[in-house]
């Protein structure tokens, strides 16, 4: 039985771990932290329980599809409900854009808005639906190694015709005239990446997850999704290392043969490496070993990073739903802050995650669990002042939106931002989401998913394909241990003849 060795335990580890296992291999994994998921953590503090990651859970067809590889549902590990409304966001003036699950019910908010414009977002989610099956069925569940595994014709057409040449601010401004429509259908691109002149329109498809698959969460948090996979993981056989950081690649004979922690070697046959990319590369192999240079990671564009809030109010607050988006101030102003010219932003857009509007399990009676995050330029000085000059505006924001005064009901607060991200996963200049999602850095653009130096060292996660979000992890995990499977098959193979 090949031994196959995974660094770290976020979604795309716990993929790989899954997959490598349930196809013969003896897996092991090793945790840096003290607790599976990595990125998507938690905490309690006074009754509240926070979670440190991803907050939205949309495409809920990849987790459903993950878990039926093992033959399992979604259902086995957590009990899914799905938000109505999905999402609302604030304009100035107090104006809220609330999106219903209900189709029909955001035809006519949209109609409601910008007459004929129901007509358009029929159109605007059919071309999505085509884009997104093209993406899940022929394009993300590659590795990516060469244009040549896409060159069919059929997907070629396919890629023609979703607009991949084209920016997905012109297409769609297209479609609507009203600048919150516009923000509506804009403003997944504030985490792929980069302004949404630069994005290209194939992302439209997160428009169709959001607005027809739903937004859903998993009641117990989205660490449920993780306790998930752990436990499958386990079931299958998968051995878990918990604050077992790896400190080096051990190479020989241009192949990988094991890993080290502080005090213990462990061996394997092939290593897949989904902990940071560029950490793994700059601090576990020795130079000659690496894929990439310094220089190459410094061109590359990054998602953003992040400023976040974890607060309990003693209070229930109005007007706040589960997910809500502040678009009161100039989205132009605060995507040049993080992508043209990087600088802590004035007056950003921000994100607020109520949880305790759903699930009253994360705060006490009658209180509030709060998740505030400000998207920033990764690689930027991070200090407690900056944080603290931050937090005061945005809860007034927040109070004038909602006309509710809650400032003097806070009885816990704390922040965490770029250092946290570097201290915790090694992020790469502090980055939250991986690298952009732009068109040169698509598919066999991105950073490669197979070390070119030893045969038997692969990568997963949000620096490589397919890229960054949960469910690309997800997808990412399970082609780079379809990947260490084959390598292995192929070992075994020649040892027997």
């Amino acid at each position: 039985m090949p031994c196959i060795s995974i660094i770290g335990s976020g979604f795309s580890g716990l993929s790989a771990a899954c997959f490598a296992a349930s196809g013969g291999a003896d897996v092991q994994v090793f945790e840096k932290n003290n607790m599976p998921g990595g990125r998507a953590g938690y905490f309690k503090e006074q009754g509240f329980l926070f979670e440190s990651g991803p907050s939205w859970y949309w495409m809920p067809d990849v987790f459903e599809k993950f878990f039926n590889r093992f033959g399992k549902s979604a259902k086995d590990y957590y009990n899914l409900v799905q938000l109505d409304p999905g999402f609302q966001i604030f304009f100035k003036d107090k104006d809220c854009l609330k999106v219903p699950a209900s189709l029909n019910e955001l035809y006519e908010v949209f109609e409601n808005i910008e007459p004929g414009s129901a007509a358009k977002l029929k159109r605007f989610l059919k071309e999505g639906e085509l884009k997104y099956n093209l993406g899940m069925r022929e394009l993300v569940y590659k590795p990516a190694y060469s244009w040549k595994e896409f060159a069919r014709y059929d997907v070629l057409v396919g890629v023609a015709k979703s607009n991949v040449f084209k920016s997905l601010r012109s297409y769609v401004r297209s479609f609507f005239k009203d600048e919150r429509l516009i923000a509506l259908m804009e403003f997944p691109v504030l985490f792929l990446g980069a302004m949404p002149q630069q994005i290209p329109a194939l992302y439209s498809l997160m428009n169709y997850a959001a607005l027809e698959m739903g937004t859903w969460y998993p009641m117990g948090g989205m660490y449920k999704v993780v306790e998930g996979m752990h436990a499958l993981g386990s079931s299958l056989g998968v051995h878990f290392y918990m604050n077992s950081e790896i400190k080096k690649i051990s190479v020989s004979d241009e192949a990988a043969y094991g890993v080290r922690t502080v005090d213990r070697s462990f061996r394997t046959d092939a290593i897949v490496a989904s902990a940071d990319y560029h950490y793994v590369e700059n601090n576990l192999l020795d130079e000659h070993y690496r894929n990439y240079t310094e220089q190459y990671w410094n061109k590359k564009t990054l998602a953003p990073s992040c400023l976040l809030f974890f607060v309990g109010v003693n209070k229930k607050i109005k007007k706040l739903i589960h997910h809500n988006l502040f678009f009161d101030t100039d989205f132009e102003t605060h995507a040049t802050a993080i992508y043209k010219s990087p600088k802590w932003p004035e007056n950003p857009l921000f994100y607020v995650c109520c949880p305790s509007k759903t699930d009253p399990s994360v705060a006490p009676d009658g209180m509030e669990n709060l998740f505030i995050l400000v998207p920033i330029a990764p690689g930027m000085e991070d200090t407690e002042s900056i944080r603290n000059g931050y937090f005061d505006s945005l809860i007034k924001r927040i109070e004038i939106q909602c006309d509710d005064s809650f400032g003097e009901h806070i009885v816990f607060k704390k922040s965490y931002c770029i250092n946290d991200f570097e201290k915790d996963y090694h992020a790469y200049k502090g980055n939250a989401y991986g690298l952009a999602n732009t068109l040169s850095q698509t598919a066999f653009l991105k950073p490669s998913m197979r070390n070119n130096k030893l045969n038997n060292l692969f990568y997963a996660g949000q620096l490589t394909v397919p890229g960054p979000g949960v469910p690309p992890a997800i997808i990412s995990g399970q082609i780079a241990a379809e990947q260490a499977l084959k390598f292995c098959n192929k070992l075994m193979y020649e040892k027997v003849i």
